[in-house]
This record gives C-alpha cells, structure tokens and sequence, in this order.
C-alpha cells in the first residue's frame, strides 16, 4: 500500500512544533513531571485555534489521529485540564515570540497596513441578544498587517473605546525594523503618528480627513496603487473570522488577549503553508 500524501493539517503541526522547539524549552522547569513537553502543548493550543473548537472536542478527535500524535511524539492523550492549565502558564511574551517567529516563514515586503476589527467576547446567539436588549462588550483588535504575504506582524487588544490614532504609535514603535511604509484609513490621521512614524524612519501614508480644499488636494496626491493595497487588512481580517471564528472563548480578559494572538499565529503558520 502506497504511503498517503501529508495533508495541510499534518503540516501545520509540523511546522507549529518547528517554532515551538525554537521558541521555549522543552520543559517548563526542572520540577516539572515531563509527561507532556511545552512544545506539545503550544502544538495542540495552535491546533484548537485552527479547528475553531473546544478542548474536550479537539482531544476527542486526537484519539483517531495517529500521525498528528506520531508527529508531536504524543504517547498519551491528555486531559482537557491540562490544557486549560497549559495555556494559563503560557505567557503573553512567549506567544508574542512565536508570532515574530512566524513572520519570519513568509515573504514581507515592508509595506504595512494597519486596520481595526471587534471580536465578541462571549459566544452568544445574536438574535437572542438582540431579543432581550442585552449589550455585549466587544474587544478591538487592532492587526498590523504585511500586503505582501498577508502576515500578522502585531496586534494591539484593547477593551476600551480608544481611538486608533492612540494605538497607531505603539505598534510603529515595537515594529520599526519591519516597517518602510505604513498604510492608514483617516482614522489614524494625527500628526502625532505621522511624526513618530518619520521619527522611525518609516514612510506614513496616511488618508487626510477633509476639512479644508487643501487636504483634498492631499489626498489626490496619494500614490493610488500603493494605498489600495491597505485593502489587504480587511482580507486578513475576515480571513480570521471565518477561519476561527468572530469570538473568543475565553471568560477572563488577559486569556481572551491571548487567544487572540494564538489566532494570529495560526493564520501565519497556515499562510506559510
């Protein structure tokens, strides 16, 4: 019997454990049991974000998955506790690592924009929240986008109703290396990001909000083709919605930051595929 072709899932764990291995230790510390190694359980978060499920079902459904467990090295399925322990010890900077790490999988080009997108935080029928007037808080995911490869550099969590001209420097600031020009909605025209952007010797082309003839006469002068490719935002952003879905499953808020990220990676790791 002929051997059967990788298929994309099968590759995706590899590729997820190649970062992983790069990324952290084996272990978590020298008193750790070493029944189920960090690198395993990063693999298996990624793996519950790609198939937009819950830990119990993804566990279940590992069971008639030999060659994703033979890939992993996983000799035993492990409890969904344990999973839900893993991802509370996995800090916001080790996910954030393997987020640069999986930029570096795809071909960037240095052309960057930058767009906003809210993502519920409970996972509730929309028309029985519409039915009994209840208001669920959005999260505002900010995603600095490469128009290239379409990879996820960055992404500022917020919960608040903070105006995108305020989160524009942050992300400029910790990605300047990867940046040579960043693309903007007017929702982001402030000279404020215009200076720190030039100040980090990256090229801001920003949209003018049209107050007067002049900043028409602004706008007009933008390089078309290079400002369409802003378009590109709105295409990873419905990419990670319909993929993963439009919420996250988390109750507490620094968790539901971090499966946010979780997303981001597993949509680059799936692009370098």
């Amino acid at each position: 019997m002929e051997a059967l072709p990788k298929s994309r899932l099968l590759r995706f764990v590899e590729q997820a454990m190649h970062l992983a291995r790069r990324a952290v230790t084996r272990y978590s510390s020298k008193f750790s049991k070493r029944r189920y190694t960090l690198h395993q359980h990063i693999v298996l978060l990624c793996l519950k974000i790609r198939k937009n499920t819950t830990y119990r079902t993804l566990l279940d459904e590992l069971i008639e998955m030999p060659r994703i467990r033979n890939a992993i090295n996983l000799d035993e399925i492990p409890s969904p506790s344990t999973l839900c322990k893993a991802f509370n010890r996995l800090g916001m900077a080790v996910w954030r690592v393997l987020l640069n790490l999986s930029v570096t999988l795809l071909p960037t080009n240095g052309v960057v924009g930058i767009d906003a997108s809210g993502f519920d935080r409970c996972h509730a029928s929309k028309h029985y929240t519409k039915r009994t007037k209840l208001t669920i808080q959005q999260l505002k995911v900010t995603l600095l986008v490469d128009t290239r490869a379409n990879a996820i550099l960055d992404l500022h969590v917020t919960t608040t109703r903070k105006h995108d001209s305020q989160i524009a420097p942050s992300l400029i600031k910790r990605n300047a290396e990867n940046v040579a020009i960043f693309l903007g909605d007017k929702g982001y025209d402030d000279q404020k990001v215009r200076a720190v952007a030039r100040d980090a010797g990256v090229r801001p082309l920003i949209k003018h909000r049209e107050f007067s003839p002049l900043h028409k006469a602004w706008n007009a002068r933008l390089d078309a083709d290079l400002y369409g490719q802003r378009s590109q935002n709105e295409t990873v952003n419905s990419s990670l919605k319909r993929k993963y879905g439009a919420f996250v499953r988390s109750r507490h808020w620094w968790k539901q930051f971090r499966e946010l990220v979780v997303g981001c990676l597993t949509h680059n790791i799936d692009k370098s595929l």
